[in-house]
C-alpha cells in the first residue's frame, strides 16, 4: 500500500510504520509548505525537535496488519491543500528513522 490521503488522513502501510516508528504511540510532524514537504519522526528522536520546529500526533492503529493514521486536517486547512483522496510520494530508508512525504 505505501502512504496515502484518505479522508484528511495519512494512511501508512504497517511495514513502514514498524520500520520507521516501531511502538511508539506518537510523531513529530512538520509541514514545510515551500516544498510542500511533510516530515514524520517517532517520539523517542531527540535531534528532530531541536532541527524542526513541529508537533506531535497520536499515531492510531488501524487494522490488524499494522497500519497507522495521522489526521492531517490542520494541516490541509492551514495551508489550502488539495485533500483529495490519493497516493502519496514518500521517501523512505531503512534505517533511517524519519519519512518525508509530498503533499
Amino acid at each position: 500500500m505505501g502512504i496515502k490521503l484518505k479522508t484528511q488522513h495519512l494512511w501508512i502501510s504497517g511495514d513502514i510504520a514498524e520500520s520507521t516508528f516501531g511502538e511508539t504511540a506518537q510523531v513529530h510532524v512538520v509541514y514545510y509548505p515551500q516544498q510542500r514537504s511533510l516530515l514524520l519522526a517517532p517520539m523517542e528522536d531527540e535531534i528532530f525537535p531541536t532541527i524542526h520546529k513541529g508537533g506531535l500526533q497520536m499515531l492510531k492503529n488501524r487494522n490488524l496488519q499494522g497500519d497507522k493514521t495521522i489526521s492531517l486536517q490542520e494541516i490541509i486547512i492551514d495551508n489550502d491543500l488539495d485533500d483529495t483522496d490519493r497516493d502519496l510520494v514518500f521517501m523512505h530508508q531503512p534505517g533511517m528513522r524519519m519519512l518525508h512525504i509530498t503533499l
